[in-house]
């Protein structure tokens, strides 16, 4: 299967490039605009470019969502998110960007402050007719915050229309078990405020397994089995209210909430031997209940002005996530079943995020100045407490164990940017400081780090229109990345009993020094992204051989180069046939210290996509979607290749108010991540994560409302303009 797979791709990967290169050497007349069809006949096929639905601003991607064909069988804006040029989504929900950058979100120009968890319930909760465009920055200006190294930004349609509108959005995922998703969207103009109410309801059964091969020369060899069930339900609740006051003055206010409630079963087994594999050393088994509960409030408030060629704008978010979750770790003989460990665990976990910012800027001709401060303030509170079944048959208080961690910081940011318009060319130019001051208190170990520094932070771009065909980009920029919590907490995360990682309250934040040069052909977009990063955070392996544990610890290595060069384009090989290509290679080179030795690698990796949309007769669209990832790793693990093909049909009904959508997800199961250890002579050590992506799904959208006429939207921002 996997070497017919691997044929059937490479055949398709050679057609796609054959006609691309069909495509350029036929070329049409000069007096064509980008928005007509370009048509070249080869044979008996014809070949057409695919109409405009990629365009550059200030050299980053914009792609257009609501009405774009490829996204037509996507279920919600996670799923589009997977088949956006340049994002990269994990089995965990992690997003990414040029290669492992994780991005900020923004809504419609402006940052939003969520948990992970509530982000991917968000985004699962918007279909795609809801988005106008996506807009993907990888290398931000210093207008944004400093540890923005990408961003993503999402565009939402305004609904101009007076009176009420509304759409419901349902996913069905069946696999070994199911789940299920669900969201409401109400909207109510009335020319002067706009309401909004979103809600949603998940829930369901997902699986997980962890196998993990661990040894050093001359001692045990162990293989580690975990499964893991978890029955999950989110509730979430979205209210806002937009009041135009004027043509120039804009209030607006929006109040969420998520709710998440978790009961994980978790059970594995720990296998041991001699060093000959011949002898059984132990044999055990653990379970691993735990019930986990999540609960967030958000409030974001903005005001703007907007005079002629004057702006200014308030923005204030807070967020409270409040964690508790409660575990039972139970270690018996496989044999025998005889009880040999037994410890609880009751941790408690409170986050405060406090922002505000205030932005400004003045149109002089043909050139902007933006002004901004902002003050954010995060506070973390940690507390987890383990108790540990005695011989006496009571559980007693373990210290080893318990943790107590706070984490407070406060950061004072400013920016001045200037840009101006010369013709063809756009110059873009800024400056930004920001101070951080940070204390972090792992009270149970009595260990105390406090830091305040300060950092300047330029950036600037520069971008050239050749023509309505051609366009150039060129982009730099200075980042700051600092510690989040979970890699600062001292607090053990078990993947077995013998087996977890550890955070570090000494660590330092890194700074990264990027150049990206991006290029546009009609609808074929290039980029080229070279920078090196200091004291990156990383994790590293600890084995010790007496007790058998495992530990992943974090640590700063000095420094790492990395290149990334990305293209992507369309082709509307037939009138009912679009395949969207997009390729993608990654450098990353790491001056990696480890133990008494400095490891020191230059690794290479590609990801390939292709998107194939199919518009058949009566109203149905196929689409098929593959991805491939290639050998990856840095200078500790091999990350071995693997692949996903994703198959759906989609169909319009009742006059193109209902949207129905089957199909099936990772249809191989073969997306799964295993690692392995490079220098066998220091340890041998494989390990692979699997996760239930591979399913079959039903989805439905249904629009309704009564509205009739079109309201005037008069005041528009900066970006909007620019977008037009």
């Amino acid at each position: 299967m996997m070497i017919k797979l691997g044929l059937f791709m490479l055949l398709l990967l050679l057609s796609t490039f054959g006609k691309a290169q069909d495509v350029l050497k036929r070329k049409v007349s000069d007096s064509l605009t980008d928005d007509k069809s370009e048509t070249t006949a080869i044979s008996e096929v014809i070949i057409q470019s695919a109409s405009r639905s990629i365009k550059l601003n200030d050299g980053n991607v914009v792609m257009a969502v609501s009405g774009n064909k490829d996204f037509r069988t996507s279920t919600n804006l996670f799923e589009v998110l997977r088949k956006t040029p340049g994002v990269t989504i994990d089995q965990e929900g992690g997003i990414f960007i040029g290669g492992r950058v994780t991005p900020a979100i923004f809504i419609d120009g402006k940052p939003v402050v969520m948990t992970n968890q509530e982000l991917q319930a968000y985004l699962r909760s918007l279909p795609p007719e809801m988005v106008e465009s996506i807009e993907v920055n990888s290398n931000p200006s210093s207008k944004y915050d400093a540890e923005f190294k990408g961003i993503i930004d999402i565009k939402l349609k305004k609904n101009t229309n007076l009176g009420w509108k509304g759409s419901y959005n349902g996913n069905l995922y069946i696999n070994k078990f199911s789940s299920r998703e669900n969201s409401l969207n109400l909207t109510y103009n009335t020319g002067k405020v706009a309401y909004s109410v979103q809600a949603g309801y998940n829930d369901g059964i997902s699986t997980y397994r962890y196998h993990a091969l661990q040894r050093l020369a001359n001692t045990n060899v162990m293989r580690t089995k975990t499964y893991q069930e978890d029955r999950g339900t989110v509730y979430s609740i979205q209210t806002g209210v937009d009041f135009r006051v004027n043509d120039k003055n804009r209030v607006s206010i929006n109040l969420r909430g998520n709710f998440r409630e978790n009961d994980r079963i978790r059970s594995g087994s720990l296998y041991t031997t001699d060093k000959s594999e011949t002898k059984l050393v132990s044999h055990t088994e653990s379970e691993n209940p735990i019930s986990y509960s999540q609960d967030n409030y958000g409030v974001t408030a903005n005001y703007s002005f907007q005079n002629k060629g004057f702006k200014i704008d308030f923005l204030g978010n807070y967020l409270s996530v409040k964690n508790k979750q409660q575990d039972d770790f139970i270690n018996r003989n496989k044999g025998s079943s005889a009880l040999l460990s037994y410890w609880k665990s009751d941790l408690f976990n409170k986050i405060s995020i406090y922002t505000g910012q205030i932005d400004a800027s003045q149109k002089i001709g043909n050139a902007d100045m933006e002004v901004g401060i902002k003050y954010s303030q995060s506070d973390t509170h940690n507390n987890i407490r383990y108790d540990t079944l005695s011989a006496a048959g009571q559980f007693v208080f373990d210290p080893a164990r318990s943790n107590i961690f706070s984490y407070k910081e406060k950061i004072w940011a400013g920016y001045l940017a200037y840009r101006q318009k010369l013709g063809k060319l756009q110059i873009n130019a800024g400056i930004r400081f920001e101070n951080t001051n940070s204390i972090s208190n792992a009270i149970t170990v009595d260990s105390l780090v406090s830091r305040n520094y300060l950092e300047w932070l330029p950036s600037f771009s520069a971008s050239y229109t050749i023509n309505p065909s051609n366009e150039l980009s060129f982009s730099y920029s200075r980042k700051i990345t600092r510690p989040v919590f979970s890699q600062l907490n001292p607090f053990r995360f078990y993947f077995s009993p013998l087996n977890y990682w550890i955070g570090n309250p000494y660590l330092l934040p890194s700074f990264t020094n990027q150049i990206k040069a991006t290029y546009r052909y009609r609808n074929w977009i290039t980029s080229f992204t070279i920078g090196k990063e200091k004291d990156v955070m990383t994790r590293y392996p600890i084995y010790n051989p007496e007790t058998n544990v495992l530990e992943y610890l974090g640590t700063n290595l000095p420094y790492r180069k990395f290149a990334v060069l990305e293209t992507s384009f369309p082709l509307k090989i037939k009138k009912w046939w679009t395949v969207t290509s997009q390729f993608a290679g990654y450098y990353n080179y790491e001056f990696r210290p480890y133990l008494d030795d400095v490891f020191a690698l230059k690794i290479y990796n590609y990801e390939i996509r292709l998107n194939q949309v199919f518009t058949l007769p009566k109203g149905y669209t196929i689409n098929l979607f593959a991805n491939y990832e290639s050998k990856s790793g840095n200078s500790l693990y091999i990350i071995k290749p693997r692949y996903t093909v994703d198959l759906s049909v989609q169909k319009f009904w009742l006059d193109n108010k209902l949207n129905t959508k089957i199909g099936y997800n990772n249809i191989f199961d073969s997306y799964d991540q295993r690692l392995e250890f490079r220098h066998k002579q220091i340890m041998d050590n494989r390990l692979g994560h699997w996760w239930d992506s591979s399913r079959f799904f039903l989805s439905l959208s249904y629009n309704f409302g009564s509205s009739k006429y079109q309201a005037k939207e008069i005041q528009k921002t900066e970006e909007e303009n620019r977008a037009r």
